[in-house]
């Protein structure tokens, strides 16, 4: 009969924390991950300016042609590789010909090693160079999916064709959601250039690289495709947050993507237990031109605004990213916890934290506010660590007192040490 009424109390007290916390929390996809393999497009340019024989004493079609044969050999078994060139087929001077200039010459997938290396083979540098278009034509080359795609830009040279303009295009695919990241590799000194290429990889949390080398740009090339396999991850739960901690969305354990404007502060919930903690960090990404002297910050709040623990990040100048991340555990009134043992009803209504994502970013003139920088926040509630079970100085004035009592005897046995010693020394 006891066990009955115990099981009964649980039982209400379950259903009554449900009906006070509201509907279920937001998650990010818990189900298995599709078993995708690592897609991975390169995109080569082939205009005329590839002639160039700067590198090494050598062409640059030549060095783009060698570092993809050595690449394509050693491309892991799992990984599906298609190749897209801009500017390899119109010899004319009709720009807007030229510039629809872009073919998928392998298509992603598995790799026919000795077809693809015969297709790069004949490659001669030709015409335009559309890179916008030749990154909205790679993007959809690869699809969409759960799990992350990359291009890797391999250009001498910026866009000739905008538009559409290829910083834009990266900014447009960034904003659909969608796991892709552009990777840059330049392969001419220009400012221009490498201006252009850092702005498209930062749209989307890729990288730039200036090959300078045939061994440069091969080993740079290999290390962006085997990190494809690496960083072959589900796509974060794009995510709404709100203006004000009441109309948050509530949130449970994952990674969520979402946008924010400048200067903007932008809220979410999750519920804590007593006895857990709550593990937080947000990445926010720097994908067009800021004002020099700029931050993140990342606060956990109660629900009445007082701030519970923060985290910041800052810069100065260009960064990739920014990130910042807090800790915070819910611990149980001794109240309530007394209660919940009179009533057998170990259920303990949950903590909502406030988690408040803020910039200090100000755009440069010319520079478009929208969409909103990119915002990537993990969320994870744990078990709390328990205090250590070594022996517990005491708080406040019992801590105050063993300290004064320590740093008198240790005073006394020092005082008489001293005089012990110096009476033997004279002795001797």
């Amino acid at each position: 009969m006891i066990n009955f009424r115990r099981s009964a109390a649980v039982l209400l007290g379950l259903l009554a924390t449900t009906a006070l916390t509201g509907p279920a929390p937001a998650a990010a996809d818990d189900e298995e991950p599709v078993a995708e393999p690592p897609r991975v497009e390169l995109v080569l340019d082939v205009s005329g300016s590839m002639r160039a024989a700067d590198i090494d004493g050598r062409s640059r079609i030549s060095v783009a042609q060698q570092a993809f044969n050595e690449v394509v050999d050693a491309l892991p078994a799992e990984t599906q590789l298609g190749i897209r060139v801009l500017g390899a087929t119109y010899k004319g001077k009709d720009k807007k010909v030229g510039c629809q200039d872009t073919q998928q010459i392998v298509p992603v997938g598995p790799v026919d090693r000795s077809a693809a290396k015969a297709a790069v083979a004949t490659l001669r540098p030709t015409g335009f160079t559309p890179v916008g278009l030749a990154l909205r034509s790679a993007a959809q080359d690869l699809g969409s999916g759960t799990t992350t795609r990359r291009i890797v830009l391999i250009t001498d040279g910026e866009d000739t064709c905008a538009p559409p303009d290829p910083c834009e295009v990266a900014r447009e695919l960034a904003a659909q959601g969608t796991s892709l990241v552009v990777d840059t590799l330049g392969l001419a000194p220009d400012e221009k250039v490498r201006r252009q290429l850092l702005c498209i990889a930062g749209a989307t949390g890729g990288t730039y690289t200036a090959a300078q080398s045939a061994e440069e740009l091969t080993g740079r090339i290999k290390q962006l495709v085997e990190r494809a396999g690496d960083t072959h991850t589900r796509a974060p739960t794009v995510v709404g947050g709100a203006n004000a901690c009441e109309s948050a969305p509530l949130l449970a354990p994952g990674v969520y993507a979402d946008r924010e404007a400048f200067s903007e502060h932008r809220w979410y919930r999750v519920p804590v237990r007593p006895g857990q903690e709550l593990r937080a960090s947000v990445s926010m990404a720097l994908d067009r031109p800021v004002n020099r002297d700029y931050g993140v910050l990342l606060r956990a709040t109660a629900a009445d605004g007082r701030e519970l623990v923060r985290g910041v990040d800052a810069g100065s100048g260009r960064a990739d990213v920014l990130s910042a991340g807090l800790r915070w555990s819910a611990t149980a009134d001794d109240g309530d916890a007394d209660e919940a043992e009179e009533t057998s009803t170990p259920v303990v209504e949950p903590t909502t934290v406030c988690l408040v994502v803020s910039n200090s970013f100000a755009a440069r003139p010319g520079t478009a506010a929208t969409p909103g920088m990119p915002v990537e926040l993990t969320i994870d509630v744990v078990a709390a660590a328990p205090a250590p079970n070594g022996p517990d100085l005491g708080r406040g004035w019992m801590l105050l007192v063993l300290l004064t009592v320590a740093g008198l005897l240790t005073g006394l046995l020092a005082g008489l040490l001293t005089r012990w010693w110096v009476a033997t020394w004279r002795e001797n």
